[in-house]
């Protein structure tokens, strides 16, 4: 989103101070929407709609004198006469006090619009480690400049560019300085006889000339250009794989399908040359379509290691590690048999991770069931370990609603370039 704040500046405000205010709405309206994000269902996660922010704080700042002494006149005053203290006010400035105890003030509530309100929910997302590996097919979607134009709009007038060529012109055709014009004038006023009258006329020749060769000519002014270019676009591929075993409750489903959902809409959203694969695996994997892998029923037993061979096969058949940025996100309730521990760890280490950028694992569980004290399911241990040895994985667990948000936040938000995901 952005404020374009086009008022003059009044008295007592400053631009900087104005600007900092907006960036502090800006925020607060982010927060809001993020905060409502979370008890919304999956059908309608992104959808407009109204959000709050707190007048706390949305005040906007200004300069003013502190101490010295003042006449004021104050309309209305019946109880204080010059000379008595003024009670100090309370904490709370009037606002949010008590039933009976004077004014409140509601929060600010207004409605976005579904763009709005991803724009704002997906403002501070990326994928990590984007890499142009290779250029995929270009979109003319870019500007550049392209030098200098006779006409355009007068907002892109180049200033520095129009008197560097206004200055050329005078000298060229020798316009009379005005420090010329100054001193002989000065030296008008102290001759006379024929010199006086040599200096009257060479001083109504210069003035003449200074008046056909203006300070600024049209032919002077020059506007700056831009053009249309084709604008380069790495290429991307996201790999959502979902463990759907029997294992896996409704709650469970339900957790990762929004995380997935989340994550859609992001790709969707803010890159325009991103491959979605989706997988869903049981003791066996597939590759499905979107409202399979969101809606179609599945169960059986638990093989994490079929998903990553499938992943691995079609990484092979259509995605060249040379060529594309490989991403990858996997949801499960950590359930694994134990005898495909080993090859799991044996795919992730050998075949997934050298390709990948970047490997985000989402372990779901049951909100009743969930203790601090729990030990680490089989899979989470095992990535863990991976993780600590350097592997490119970043791994969060939930096992509530509201808890999906901020992890989907946490785990693409933007980040610097040494920051590395835990």
């Amino acid at each position: 989103m952005h404020i374009v704040d086009r008022r003059l500046n009044p008295g007592s405000k400053s631009l900087e101070n104005r600007q900092r205010f907006l960036r502090r709405a800006k925020a607060l309206v982010q927060g809001a929407v993020k905060k409502s994000s979370q008890d919304r269902d999956i059908k309608d996660v992104l959808e407009g709609g109204e959000v709050s922010i707190s007048l706390d704080g949305m005040d906007e700042p200004r300069f003013r004198r502190e101490g010295g002494t003042r006449d004021m006149v104050l309309p209305g005053n019946k109880k204080f006469v010059e000379g008595d203290w003024l009670p100090r006010p309370n904490q709370s400035g009037g606002k949010g006090s008590g039933a009976g105890e004077g004014d409140s003030e509601d929060a600010f509530r207004f409605v976005l619009s579904r763009d709005e309100f991803v724009d704002l929910f997906l403002d501070d997302l990326e994928l990590p480690d984007l890499a142009k590996r290779k250029l995929a097919d270009t979109e003319n979607e870019g500007i550049q400049r392209a030098g200098y134009a006779t006409s355009g709009s007068p907002a892109n007038i180049s200033i520095s560019r129009t008197v560097s060529r206004a200055l050329a012109r005078r000298v060229a055709l020798r316009r009379p300085r005005q420090e010329d014009i100054e001193a002989l004038e000065e030296e008008l006023t102290r001759c006379d006889g024929e010199r006086r009258a040599e200096l009257l006329a060479l001083l109504e020749a210069l003035k003449a000339k200074v008046k056909r060769i203006p300070f600024i000519d049209p032919i002077d002014i020059r506007y700056r250009r831009f053009e249309m270019v084709p604008k380069p676009v790495a290429q991307a591929v996201m790999f959502c794989l979902m463990d759907v075993s029997g294992s896996m409750s409704e709650h469970m489903k339900d957790l990762a399908k929004r995380f997935y959902m989340l994550l859609y809409v992001f790709l969707k959203r803010r890159y325009k040359h991103v491959e979605i694969v989706f997988i869903r695996h049981t003791d066996r994997a597939e590759e499905v379509d979107e409202e399979t892998f969101f809606h179609g029923p599945a169960s059986g037993g638990t093989l994490v290691s079929s998903a990553l061979v499938a992943m691995h096969e079609i990484v092979r058949a259509r995605f060249r590690p040379a060529d594309w940025n490989i991403y990858a996100a996997q949801a499960s309730d950590g359930d694994n048999m134990t005898s495909d521990s080993g090859l799991t760890g044996q795919l992730l280490t050998d075949k997934i991770l050298p390709v990948c950028q970047f490997f985000a694992y989402l372990e779901v569980g049951e909100a009743a069931n969930y203790t601090f004290d729990m030990p680490d399911s089989s899979l989470w241990t095992l990535y863990e370990r991976l993780r600590n040895d350097g592997a490119p994985m970043s791994m969060r667990k939930v096992s509530e609603r509201g808890e999906i948000f901020p992890v989907f936040q946490d785990l693409f938000k933007r980040r610097g370039k040494q920051e590395r995901v835990a």
